[in-house]
């Protein structure tokens, strides 16, 4: 059974909202350093004082998962930050200019989409050395193109409007057209695509961290969570538990955000 608008609305805004108020509270709810070692004590379960246990390096693993959020949501929100920001312009040149412009732009989006996402930015990270401001450049670069796809659709589709044709007859240049008339009438699509994609760039984030070409390993991230309990899954399942559980919460609660803005800003709804 389908979930409602608003049921889906406000689950995945609670999912998401609880793992911010957590990244940005991290100190108060957290107690514990997450780089404090206690290696007579590693690898203990869950217990009050320690709620998702201890790692192979005595490490408070919840910590670790707090301040680990703090690096998804902010390396999540910065590239789609760049992705829509790149997408909306050369989307915009491309659809509203046609011609040669047109036909150059959409060949260099079809060349980047003849290689994997993940893969390029993999290969990018591995040439640019592992650390947080690399995987940021490195997935901003590769996650454009869908949104530029995206705004030059409906640019297409927009620009052949009443009111647009009106606002050509009586002089309005094209940076007016575009920013008073076609984006406000396209933004809801790019919000809803930009939620979807905030999904798929934390599981994109985590896999390079998992691979090792994330963030620093001093910094604690939720991929790197997941590389360094695969070692001891079978004594301390908890150590890789715990992060995946929060890549799924968000995730989760992402896909059902986006979902509900497509249904909630559909016109024909």
């Amino acid at each position: 059974m389908k979930l409602g608008t608003k049921v889906r609305l406000s689950l995945g805004g609670l999912l998401v909202g609880l793992i911010a108020v957590a990244a940005l509270f991290a100190p108060a709810l957290s107690e514990s350093d997450p780089s404090l070692m206690a290696l007579a004590q590693r690898y203990s379960p869950p217990s009050l004082a320690h709620p998702f246990g201890l790692d192979q390096n005595g490490a408070d693993v919840f910590a670790q998962v707090v301040y680990g959020a703090r690096i998804s949501l902010y390396v999540s929100v910065t590239v789609i930050a760049i992705s829509v920001s790149i997408g909306l312009i050369v989307g915009s040149i491309a659809g509203y200019k046609g011609g040669w412009a047109d036909q150059i732009l959409m060949r260099f989006i079809d060349m980047l989409y003849a290689f994997p996402g993940f893969l390029l930015a993999l290969a990018l990270v591995a040439v640019l050395g592992p650390s947080v401001n690399n995987l940021i450049l490195a997935m901003g670069v590769t996650s454009w193109t869908a949104y530029a796809r995206l705004v030059r659709g409906e640019v297409l589709h927009l620009r052949t409007r009443e009111y647009v044709m009106g606002a050509v007859a009586m002089g309005a240049g094209p940076v007016r057209i575009l920013t008073r008339h076609i984006w406000p009438n396209l933004i809801g699509l790019v919000v809803v695509q930009a939620t979807f994609g905030m999904a798929g760039t934390i599981i994109t984030e985590s896999g390079l961290s998992f691979l090792g070409l994330g963030a620093p390993p001093s910094v604690p991230t939720w991929g790197s969570l997941l590389n360094a309990g695969r070692r001891s899954l079978i004594e301390a399942p908890h150590i890789s538990l715990f992060p995946g559980l929060a890549i799924l919460c968000l995730v989760f609660g992402f896909n059902l955000l986006g979902d509900g803005l497509r249904d909630w800003l559909n016109p024909r709804r």
